[in-house]
């Protein structure tokens, strides 16, 4: 199995302020100096997959999850809509030019270009998805909203099939949501590493 890091916390002084040290794309995105690129030591990094993914919003909602978290995105083909498709990128709304994006023919593909621990999301899955370890560089996989991943895939790799713990009756919660879950489950056992965790009032000031 690959090894795992800590996540780190420092900072750069750049002239009379401390630059804080963020997620990859979003530093490429605010300062355009490679010296100070090259100093930036490596971050926590959470990897999205979606593997065929069919309906336009969903995925849409998920840049946007991935964009606002740093976390990467990866789209395993064949995808079920454009990738221009007006509806999703209007659930993105504004942040693409944020996301760490990149996408595959199909799952031999993405296998043969990606190294890590993956765990895969299915309702099939025996162990819930809170209870196990995520990783620096773990690789969050989920499958089509009609199908699921295949079962020869889950089969192979039951230590890490997980699921979101739901009542009998329910067939599975939408795709979108899950992610969401998912992804904020990793970052807290991370303890959210550059991410700000207060916010503040438009009118008004919290009282310190």
């Amino acid at each position: 199995m690959w090894g795992s890091s800590p996540p780190v916390s420092v900072s750069l002084q750049r002239g009379k302020r401390d630059a804080k040290f963020l997620p990859r794309q979003l530093f490429l995105f605010l300062t355009g100096d490679p010296a100070v690129r090259m100093m930036i030591p490596p971050m926590p990094t959470l990897n999205i997959v979606l593997v065929e993914p069919q309906i336009p919003q969903n995925t849409g909602n998920i840049a946007r999850t991935c964009a606002a978290t740093g976390a990467r995105l990866h789209l395993v083909g064949p995808l079920g809509f454009s990738i221009d498709d007006k509806k999703l990128k209007r659930a993105g709304l504004d942040y693409w030019h944020l996301l760490d994006i990149t996408y595959y023919d199909g799952l031999s593909d993405f296998f043969s270009r990606n190294q890590g621990e993956f765990f895969y999301f299915t309702t099939k899955g025996r162990h819930v998805y809170s209870e196990v370890s995520y990783p620096d560089n773990a690789y969050i996989v989920f499958g089509r909203e009609d199908a699921g991943l295949p079962e020869e895939l889950l089969v192979q790799n039951e230590p890490t099939c997980v699921r979101l713990p739901m009542i009998g009756a329910a067939r599975s919660l939408n795709l979108s949501n899950t992610v969401a879950v998912a992804t904020y489950e990793a970052l807290r056992q991370w303890g959210y590493p550059a991410l700000e965790s207060k916010g503040k009032l438009t009118k008004y000031q919290w009282k310190e």
